[in-house]
Formats: C-alpha cells, structure tokens, sequence
C-alpha cells in the first residue's frame, strides 16, 4: 500500500516518472493492479465497467478499456500538464467529461512508471477532495445544529 503522505503534490505526479521506452505494453489489468495497490482502494461496478474509488468517491475507471485507455479525474491544470508532455499517452475525455479534467490514458504507449505516476494523480487528488469536503460537511453540520448525521438529530 502506498500511503497518502508518499505522493509529492508540488508537480503533477507523471512528470516525476521516467518515460521508459523499453517496458512493456500496460494492460487493464496493470491499471487495475496499479489502482488497488494505492492505500484504500476499492474496485466497484459503475454503469457495469470496472471504477476505483476511495473514501466512497471515483478518481479512475477502466470504462474505456475495450477502446485501449484508462480514464483519471484530474483537474484541468493537472489535464494540460500531462497532455503537454506526453500528447502520444494522455488526451482529454472527448465531449462535457473531458472539460472537467477526465482524462484518457493509452494503456498500451504508457510505461508502468508514467501509468502508476498518473493513478497516484488521480488517487491524491481524491483523497484532497474528500478531505475538504468532509471538513465543509462538519462545519455545515455544527452551524446547523446537527450531531448525528445518520439520523439528523438537532441538539436542544
């Protein structure tokens, strides 16, 4: 397991991997196997196709496996980075999707080094999201009174 504190957030995560030219193809299985290997990863069926989410919450999936991509959640300014240095691996999700940063990945033109960098990406910037909005969620909650968020009691 990859712990959360391992990934440096200061460049996107692709940049800090080598493009090794000598590796093997990536599969969707690599992807997979890549995806739950990183701390709290579960593997679940979205619209019937393969998705990774952690903390309840999607940042990969393998929808476009049959089409040879992976797809992360990115931001966009993560998306134009990784689009910028490597056009022939990464390219935005074409349509609404990709203008929100979902992006593809080319399994078969990335190295395991640049798949596994673009995962931690997505992975991280996951767990950033549900940090803040967990954080939102609890102040929500105390300005309005409630301590039991299953059950929705107000305090007297």
């Amino acid at each position: 397991m990859i712990p959360p504190e391992a990934v440096d957030i200061c460049r996107p995560m692709m940049v800090r991997y080598s493009r090794n030219l000598q590796s093997d193809p990536m599969t969707a299985a690599d992807f997979r196997r890549i995806a739950l290997s990183l701390e709290g990863v579960e593997e679940y069926s979205h619209a019937g196709l393969p998705a990774f989410r952690v903390g309840g919450r999607k940042f990969a999936s393998l929808a476009s496996q049959a089409g040879g991509y992976g797809n992360l959640m990115l931001t966009l300014e993560q998306q134009a980075a990784f689009v910028e240095e490597a056009p022939e691996i990464f390219l935005p999700i074409p349509g609404g999707w990709g203008k929100m940063g979902h992006t593809h990945i080319r399994l078969a033109a990335a190295s395991e080094d640049v798949l596994t960098g673009a995962l931690r990406t997505a992975w991280k910037l996951r767990i950033d999201k549900n940090a803040k909005t967990s954080r939102k969620n609890s102040r929500v909650a105390e300005r309005n009174g409630v301590t039991d968020k299953k059950r929705r009691k107000r305090r007297l």
